[in-house]
Parts: structure tokens; C-alpha cells; sequence
């Protein structure tokens, strides 16, 4: 049996309509990563629960890479990883230039043997990451993890083309569930990086999005911090999927600047779910998939979401 290159699901020739279709089994990609790769055309696939992958993963006892960008620090402690872990912030070229990266860094509270942030855009800091993992691996096998559309894939081709023979074929793209099952990637004879399937976080933005939302929450470029003084009682509205109403407080938005931000003056109900919540000086109000809010100021809010969108409260990260 043959996988695909690019997603490594299992190739096969007879049903157009499953995964791993290719026309010929002499095809490295399947037509769905042909068609990704090429044309930029997304055909979706049932979203599974990969969290069982993971518990496999663990009980090998290899080092493991988990990937996430500035966006979307939440949530990596409840995988409850026995196996040493390093914790790799992908991504950085997009992270505002104001923000201090030891800083935040430090800021992560997770049980971990390092932290570092890369950016495979700009091939940053892979030479020290390189040093780390050869430092910490317990074997060539080394797996990386990560939320959909965390960068993983991007990470591994970079590996591949600094480190390697020859330039990475994983598929990249910010739409969901681009790899499917594992594929092993040898970088050299010291190094061989597993690629795995994204963990699909419920409740993200990312999931509900559609392909031409999902280009305008997925920013491309460095994130401008936006800041409100917010004076009496104002709204603000993102988009059509999220609003926020509060009175006297100031606050950062940590988000796409491709999105679009309004200010409201008046109250009224929209066809959105609402939630009351107290927020405190310092803390980040955080949307799923899309990015954060910090408070400068106590204040009390009422936060307007799509159905199915979740958010969380932590001290600020930054």
C-alpha cells in the first residue's frame, strides 16, 4: 500500500469520492492534494476525533514537537503528554514587533524541556531548534503535534530543505485537516520527523469558517495591535460572528487586521449567542481559532458569538 506524499492517506484508485482517490496509483498525491497544492481547491473530509493518535503517539516515549502559533496559546495542557515535549510558537514573523519574545515566552506555563519560537517563513531559529531536538531525541523518530492549521506541515518541509536532501512534498494549507494520517518524513540518518494529523479543536473559529472567512481570520502578515479607549457604553462588532458590549475600559485586539472592526454606540440584540462575563485588569479574553482581547481595566461585558464558537478567560500572555 502506498500513502500520499502530501496528506499520507492510503492510495486508491476505484472510489472518486473517498479518501487517497488518485487517478493512477503511480501518483504520488491524491486528487485532493493535487488540488490543494495546485489550484488552491479544498475538497473537505469528515472531521474525525485524532486524539487517540496522540495516546498512540505517547506510549512510544519519543520526543514530541508541539507546534502552535501566538493566536492559539490555550488548551495545550489537556493533552496530558507523558513523553518529553518542546514546545515550538510557529509563526513568528507574525507576531506584533511591540510584543517581548522572552517575555511571552515566559509567560507559558507548561511543563516542558524547552520553548522556542520559529518561523518558517523566514527560517528562524530552525538551527537552534535543530540543536535542541538532536540534544533531547530518544531516538531518529521524532513527532510532531499540533491544533489544525498550527503550522506543522510547513515546519517539516523547511527541516526537509535545511537539513536534508531534498525539499519537503508535505501539503500545506491554512484550510483544516490537510494531513490525514501519519507520514514520516527522514530529514537525514540522524532525524526522521513524523507528521500528524491536525487535532481538531471544537468550538474554533477555524472549523466553522468558511474558505473565504478563513483566508480573513488567517493572518498573513505581522498582526497589528489594535487598541479601543472605550468611553460610556460602546460596541464592538467583528465581522458579522462577534460582538462585544462594555462600558469604561480599554482593550487590545490581538487578530487578523484583514478582519473588519466597528464601533457601535447603541444597544441591541443580534442573532448571536450572548454571555456574561466579568473581566478582569490584565486578563485576555480569548476566541477560539481567531485570536485574543486584552483588558486594561475590570469591566463587565456581554460577548455576542456564532453558535458552536467557544472562548476562555486567562491572565494575559503578553
Amino acid at each position: 500500500m502506498t500513502k500520499c506524499i502530501g496528506c499520507g492517506v492510503i492510495l486508491q484508485d476505484k472510489f472518486p469520492n473517498k479518501e487517497g482517490y488518485t487517478r493512477s496509483l503511480d501518483n504520488k498525491f491524491c486528487e485532493r492534494c493535487f488540488n490543494i497544492k495546485h489550484y488552491n481547491k479544498y475538497l473537505k473530509v469528515d472531521d474525525k476525533d485524532y486524539s487517540n493518535v496522540i495516546k498512540d503517539i505517547d506510549k512510544h516515549g519519543d520526543l514530541i514537537l508541539l507546534v502552535t502559533d501566538f493566536l492559539n496559546l490555550y488548551n495545550l495542557d489537556e493533552l496530558k503528554l507523558n513523553s518529553p515535549v518542546i514546545l515550538v510558537l510557529t509563526k513568528t514573523d507574525l507576531l506584533p514587533r511591540s510584543i517581548n519574545k522572552e517575555h511571552l515566552l515566559s509567560n507559558i506555563k507548561l511543563n516542558v524541556l524547552a520553548k522556542i519560537m520559529v518561523s518558517s517563513k523566514n527560517n528562524y531559529n530552525f538551527d537552534l531548534l535543530y540543536e535542541l531536538i538532536m540534544k533531547y531525541k530518544k531516538s531518529n523518530n521524532v513527532y510532531v503535534i499540533g491544533y489544525t492549521n498550527a503550522g506543522k506541515s510547513s515546519l517539516i518541509n523547511k527541516f526537509l530543505k535545511n537539513y536534508g536532501s531534498f525539499e519537503g512534498a508535505i501539503t500545506v494549507s491554512n484550510l483544516p485537516s490537510t494531513t490525514l494520517d501519519l507520514i514520516e518524513n527522514k530529514v537525514n540518518d540522524k532525524l526522521t520527523l513524523i507528521d500528524t494529523p491536525g487535532l481538531l479543536d471544537k468550538g474554533s473559529m477555524i472549523l466553522s469558517a468558511s474558505s473565504l472567512m478563513l483566508k480573513k481570520i488567517t493572518p498573513k502578515k505581522e498582526v497589528r495591535p489594535i487598541s479601543y479607549q472605550i468611553k460610556g457604553f460602546q460596541s464592538l462588532l467583528i465581522e458579522d460572528f462577534m460582538r462585544i458590549d462594555m462600558e469604561n475600559t480599554n482593550v487590545i485586539c490581538y487578530m487578523s487586521n484583514a478582519l473588519d472592526f466597528r464601533r457601535v454606540y447603541n444597544k441591541k440584540n443580534c442573532n448571536l449567542s450572548s454571555y456574561d462575563i466579568d473581566m478582569r485588569k490584565n486578563q485576555d479574553l480569548v476566541i477560539k481559532g481567531l485570536g485574543f482581547i486584552t483588558f486594561k481595566k475590570n469591566c463587565h461585558i456581554t460577548l455576542w458569538l456564532l453558535d458552536g464558537i467557544s472562548y476562555l478567560i486567562r491572565d494575559s500572555i503578553i
